[in-house]
């Protein structure tokens, strides 16, 4: 069982950043990998980033290659989500997940934290 608990939304304008967090508990994170999703209104849920939980391996969605860097601090559980030069389509909510390092499937999910970005 992995609990979630995402933070650091906000309201920001077109340019700025934001750091997002996401407090992982658990037994065994180190089988895990955590991920961001969003999902705008009216959208898909789309994928943002992932990491393994050793930090070794990172990835990213093509729209925020280059703007956006995941990383994690193994000490406090937690994982982050640096997003630099932020749009107005990067507006939606944002949400951490995880799922086991062998499967495919992202299973834990936590509350999501909003992110709105003004023209």
């Amino acid at each position: 069982q992995v609990q979630l608990v995402e933070s650091g939304g906000g309201l920001v304008q077109a340019g700025a950043s934001l750091r997002l967090s996401c407090a992982a508990s658990g037994r065994t994170l180190s089988r895990y990998v955590i991920g961001w999703f969003r999902q705008a209104p009216g959208k898909e849920r789309e994928f943002v980033a992932g990491i393994s939980w050793s930090g070794i391996s990172t990835m990213y969605g093509n729209s925020v290659k280059g703007r956006f860097t995941i990383s994690r601090d193994g000490g406090k559980n937690t994982v982050f989500l640096q997003m630099n030069s932020l749009k107005p389509e990067d507006t939606a909510v944002y949400y951490c997940a995880a799922r086991s390092s062998s499967d495919s499937v992202y299973y834990y999910w936590g509350q999501g934290t909003q992110v709105t970005v003004s023209s």
